[in-house]
């Protein structure tokens, strides 16, 4: 919702910077510099959480449930209503602020509107396709890879979890193909909560996917933990859906550890931003012992011994042998401690 008010926002006095200074309008209304900063800062807000709230409904309410068509027409219906609200709102603004002789439709049909409506179009557009962007760069890299900040491999300090499904090819064989894709799509969606503990989700790969935090981020309140536990905790209780709809109720195992990592942009005609390094390696091994230990959770002591035991507890499963690796790593089983129940009066 930022995005889109700041967004709209900076169209606006885009659109004022071209319109007020050197230019001439075509039409009846004349905007000065100074009339057009106080409409833009008046009506950028407004379109934001317009444009907004669609787009979050959109994403994650209508988006995955209907046809293409039907989105298509979503659209159109969506465009319409947002011009109507546009020319309605500059009017009432524009009269509000500097009264105004025009009727409503005059004010619509007025000579110079067609290239503002035409301008809207472009934004609503443009934002949306930025928005795309930067979801697929992860929340806030965008900005960082515009200003060149992966150009060149940088460390930094992560804490990375590998999430990968139970029983994968079980369930992949009797879902079949199609029905699988649309099971791993639903689990991720629902993996989403993720973002609420400040979690980044680096990549999708296949049924397995691979969150990060920067250490301090996700040492903070346990968020590395609190994560798993709310992402296990929304599957249960999505669990009528699933099982309705899949027959199967999903079940994830993850392993995490921290360290230092290389950060950097790859590809060239396909960017990426890509982090090496030994802590992904051992992250993803501590989740392959999972299915042997019989834990859905494991974490490395060393990650274990930086975070306090509030609300988790934490079973020393020794000194484990990881594939690809000659030295040992210790490792932990976490689970949720029980609440105590307060006594009765």
């Amino acid at each position: 919702m930022r995005f889109f008010c700041i967004g709209w926002t900076l169209a606006f006095v885009f659109l004022g910077i071209v319109r007020g200074v050197g230019t001439q309008e075509l039409g009846e209304l004349q905007f000065s510099f100074s009339a057009s900063m106080l409409m833009a800062f008046s009506l950028g807000p407004i379109m934001g959480l317009v444009a907004g709230t669609f787009r979050i409904i959109i994403e994650e309410r209508i988006y995955q449930y209907i046809s293409l068509r039907r989105l298509l027409l979503i659209q159109l219906v969506y465009i319409v209503l947002l011009l109507i609200l546009l020319t309605l709102s500059a009017y009432l603004i524009y009269h509000l602020y500097f009264g105004i002789d025009q009727g409503f439709w005059q004010f619509v049909s007025d000579r110079g509107s067609g290239a503002i409506y035409f301008f809207i179009l472009v934004t609503d557009f443009a934002l949306s396709l930025v928005r795309q962007v930067s979801m697929m760069l992860g929340e806030g890299n965008l900005s960082k890879l515009l200003m060149g900040k992966f150009y060149s491999p940088r460390e930094e300090h992560r804490i990375f979890m590998f999430l990968d499904l139970q029983s994968s090819t079980t369930i992949a064989e009797k879902l079949g193909h199609i029905r699988y894709s649309k099971l791993i799509q639903d689990c991720f969606n629902d993996l989403g909560i993720v973002v609420n503990y400040q979690a980044e989700i680096y990549q999708y790969v296949g049924d397995e996917a691979v969150l990060t935090w920067p250490l301090q981020q996700g040492l903070e309140e346990q968020h590395c933990l609190s994560a798993f536990f709310s992402f296990k905790e929304l599957l249960q209780q999505n669990s009528a859906q699933y099982l309705k709809k899949y027959g199967c109720q999903p079940i994830f195992k993850a392993g995490v550890h921290a360290g230092l990592v290389t950060v950097t942009e790859v590809g060239r005609f396909k960017k990426e931003i890509a982090y090496h390094g030994d802590v992904l390696n051992t992250a993803a091994r501590i989740q392959s012992q999972c299915n042997t230990l019989g834990q859905e959770l494991l974490i490395s002591k060393s990650l274990k011994d930086q975070l306090s035991h509030k609300d988790y507890s934490f079973e020393p499963q020794g000194n484990i042998p990881l594939k690809g690796k000659q030295e040992t790593v210790a490792i932990d089983a976490v689970t949720i401690k029980p609440k105590l129940q307060e006594p009765i009066r």
